[in-house]
């Protein structure tokens, strides 16, 4: 009888990787990134262990939206008290917080738990090409397609 692997949080080991984020298109990178933070990518993936890698994202002013998004994707948040909403453009986004962007694109691909949570420290988005990452000695991660 044959027994399926398990991964055991003991056993994970953690990669860096880095993916240039110029030209590349918002969704497109997230979920790949997305994949990358939860280990989707390892043969020996575990949906209840937590056995992702770290991605850092540079350049992420230069990210492209296909079609309108640029001026029809708003981005919502409330301060919690009455009137509070904010709602912000893409096209503000990018040029005041590109990584905010990014991040919120990139957590709404992962679990809405508490391993979810964890994951979510795992993305690193910078805005330019430096990055304060260069002792992990990061791969350089293409994107597929």
């Amino acid at each position: 009888m044959r027994t399926t692997y398990m991964a055991k949080p003991s056993e994970v080991e953690r990669q860096w990787h880095i993916i240039d984020a110029e030209g590349k298109t918002l969704g497109r990178l997230a979920s790949e990134a997305a994949a990358l933070i939860r280990g989707k990518h390892k043969t020996s993936f575990t949906p209840h262990v937590d056995g992702g890698d770290f991605v850092i994202v540079i350049n992420a002013e230069k990210i492209v939206l296909t079609g309108k998004k640029m001026d029809n994707k708003k981005y919502y948040r409330h301060s919690l008290h009455p009137g509070g909403l904010k709602v912000t453009v893409a096209k503000d986004m990018i040029a005041n917080k590109p990584e905010r962007m990014l991040e919120l694109a990139v957590y709404g691909m992962l679990p809405k738990t508490r391993m979810g949570e964890k994951m979510k420290l795992r993305l690193k988005a910078y805005k330019g090409t430096e990055h304060p990452h260069a002792a992990q000695k990061p791969e350089v991660y293409e994107l597929r397609g």
